[in-house]
């Protein structure tokens, strides 16, 4: 058993890529994102959204795993056909040894791959495709689904997790299922070294700061002296209209 472990492992090396974190900085050492730095090292996965959906398969689950890089589980699939190991997104109730179809092999069953044509009215699915033969964009974090609300002609739409609608072809695959690990919402840092840990540096108030270094900074106890609250670069922030952009996705 141990020795199948280990070469399963290096079968699917050549989907995990080593990334340097780079702490918030820009090519020119510059502070771009603030509150980011240190972190434990992390490996990163690569998850098949393209191949996986749109190619005619039979697969299998080798084991499901923690990602440092995402909140829902990923599952190793081996193809039967190409004899290929990948990484999927696992869905709620997915076990080791259950097969996943894609394409005209596959069934109504949880972790199959069909176009949305083929889905009953009101299927709970994810890892949905914008478009025919792309990568899949919606439902892909910790217990999201879509739900499929109605199929005329040659259109679908479904509700996102949001609240949002969408109109999508009916030639648009998805996943049969919720995203795992849907308790992730639910779990707390409890200390601020397991922040440290996350990548995640502490966060100064305005008010606690120099004059030099905040717009609300200086002056004798909590006060800041200005009837605005500003941003550190001296922008209004609260209660300041900001011109809506359309979304050209709805």
């Amino acid at each position: 058993m141990g020795k199948t472990n280990k070469l399963i492992n290096l079968k699917l090396k050549s989907n995990i890529i080593g990334l340097k974190l780079k702490s918030g900085r820009n090519n020119t050492g510059k502070i771009t994102v603030r509150h980011k730095g240190g972190g434990h090292k992390k490996n990163y996965r690569k998850i098949c959204f393209n191949n996986f959906i749109n190619n005619n398969f039979t697969g299998i689950v080798i084991n499901i795993e923690y990602d440092p890089y995402r909140n829902a589980k990923i599952a190793s699939i081996y193809d039967l056909f190409i004899k290929n190991y990948f990484y999927i997104i696992a869905p709620k109730g997915i076990k080791i040894g259950d097969i996943i179809r894609s394409g005209s092999t596959s069934n109504i069953k949880l972790g199959h791959v069909n176009p949305l044509i083929n889905l009953p009215i009101g299927s709970l699915i994810h890892n949905v495709t914008s478009r025919n033969n792309t990568n899949s964009i919606y439902s892909r974090s910790a217990g999201s689904f879509c739900v499929l609300i109605e199929k005329k002609n040659f259109f679908a739409k479904i509700k996102l997790s949001s609240g949002c609608y969408k109109l999508l072809s009916v030639n648009c695959k998805a996943s049969l299922g919720i995203v795992s690990n849907e308790n992730f919402f639910l779990k707390t840092i409890k200390k601020a070294g397991r922040s440290r840990w996350l990548n995640k540096r502490p966060k100064v108030r305005g008010v606690a700061m120099n004059p030099i270094d905040h717009p609300h900074g200086g002056g004798e106890g909590k006060t800041s002296g200005n009837k605005l609250k500003l941003s550190p670069w001296g922008k209004p922030t609260k209660k300041v209209l900001i011109k809506k952009r359309s979304n050209i996705n709805i």
